[in-house]
């Protein structure tokens, strides 16, 4: 009986973790330029973290989440999303000790959540986020959503669309809360069974609610922007401003709430069209009581995350082809006992170069080994046989234009990298 990959993962192969590779590393070179540092923790934690930071009320907590038991009885979760992780770490390693502040951290790394696969939105994916905890300056919220649009951009991605809101904080909240509730009251029977339950616990977690029913009956729900408190509205109104001065395009959206519990006054979301319609791809906001609920002191934060494989999917249906080099530098074909003895050495000198070298390893014929290069794209190919062995040279067949030239062993290095810049 054969094994296969479990439901709702994927196997990342050659070909393709070449176009991981690049974004990856343009998220880390993005990262640097804003002064971003990068943190990396476990890939499972302890179940508490997740209920008290990302809250019970929401699906993540409620339905999603990979939770087991140790053999020590310890209840423990794999991550379903990186803030809580991060900001956990911020507090056991007294990061706000840190004479810099804010600590501005991100992360790029495997999350899991149990839910229905589809194209996406896997059970294992891979997030890449920011964090920037220590700072209520509105500007900082405006860098955060920058570095956001400033990444998608630079892939070349088109078509995108930022949408904020407000969702209020400790204060504004409860007011806003009593108003949804009395509006919802009538019909609140109708809901869904999710929302039901939410009704007392966490009422405005139903404008999240993606049921069309309840999406109609909170229709004409009213929204938490006009019960702002004197603390969130010019907090609001400034964001807004740094976002103007940086000409990055936004639409306030008061309905958006986002799906975690800790967010609180800014929330933001960036949509790009793909997948056969408009779809969301980075969500992110504040989340000034997170560090407090987990142990630490009143700290405010602010971050983002978005899914490699919604960017990949993006890139796809925006038919934008990324600049990933797969081809070889050399293919080395060896002709006799004596050069393929030499031709182990000259292979690891190639590669010691900084080159990227192959040659063949299933006993084939020049005319397969060719064949072989033209597979790998190599951009020149290097023919060893007794008599360049003699007279310690190598051949070199620059494959564009077919032009062969016989290159010293002494000379090689100088040669190939001189011509390869």
């Amino acid at each position: 009986m054969s094994i296969h990959i479990p439901r709702g993962t994927a196997d990342i192969l050659p070909g393709e973790v070449e176009l991981w590779q690049y974004i990856e590393q343009k998220s880390r070179e993005l990262c640097q330029r804003f002064n971003y540092k990068e943190i990396r923790t476990p890939i499972f934690e302890h179940t508490e973290l997740f209920q008290r930071g990302v809250g019970e009320t929401t699906d993540i907590v409620e339905k999603e989440m990979y939770t087991f038991q140790d053999k020590g009885e310890r209840n423990i979760t794999l991550r379903p999303e990186g803030t809580a992780a991060v900001v956990r770490s911020y507090v056991e390693n007294k990061m706000f000790g840190d004479p810099n502040q804010p600590t501005k951290l991100y992360y790029i790394g495997p999350m899991f959540r149990y839910e229905r696969p589809q194209a996406g939105r896997m059970r294992q994916f891979t997030q890449f986020g920011v964090e920037a905890i220590g700072s209520s300056d509105p500007s900082i919220d405006a860098e955060v959503i920058a570095l956001a649009m400033g990444f998608y951009e630079e892939l070349g991605i088109q078509n995108l669309s930022l949408e904020i809101n407000s969702v209020g904080c400790k204060t504004c909240r409860p007011v806003h809360r009593e108003h949804l509730i009395q509006h919802l009251a009538e019909r609140r029977h109708e809901l869904c069974s999710d929302c039901q339950s939410r009704f007392e616990r966490n009422p405005l977690r139903i404008l999240d609610c993606k049921v069309d029913k309840c999406k109609e009956i909170t229709k004409e729900a009213p929204n938490i922007t006009e019960h702002l408190c004197d603390d969130c509205s010019p907090m609001f109104e400034e964001v807004k401003g740094h976002l103007q001065r940086l000409k990055i395009s936004y639409e306030v959206n008061p309905r958006m709430v986002r799906g975690l519990d800790y967010y609180t006054q800014t929330a933001f979301e960036i949509m790009a069209e793909g997948f056969g319609s408009i779809t969301t791809i980075c969500g992110g906001g504040r989340y000034n009581g997170l560090v407090e609920s987990i142990g630490g002191h009143d700290a405010p934060g602010i971050g983002f995350a978005m899914s490699i494989e919604r960017v990949l999917l993006t890139l796809k249906a925006q038919k934008i082809e990324l600049p990933v080099t797969k081809e070889l530098d050399c293919y080395l074909i060896a002709l006799g006992e004596q050069a393929e003895k030499e031709a182990v050495v000259l292979l690891n000198q190639l590669r010691k170069f900084g080159l990227k070298a192959e040659k063949d390893y299933q006993g084939r014929k020049m005319k397969a080994q060719f064949k072989a290069a033209d597979r790998y794209q190599a951009r020149y190919v290097l023919i060893l046989g007794e008599e360049e062995l003699a007279r310690e040279a190598v051949v070199v067949k620059t494959m564009a234009t077919g032009e062969q030239k016989e290159v010293s062993v002494q000379q090689l290095k100088d040669f190939l990298l001189e011509d390869n810049n």
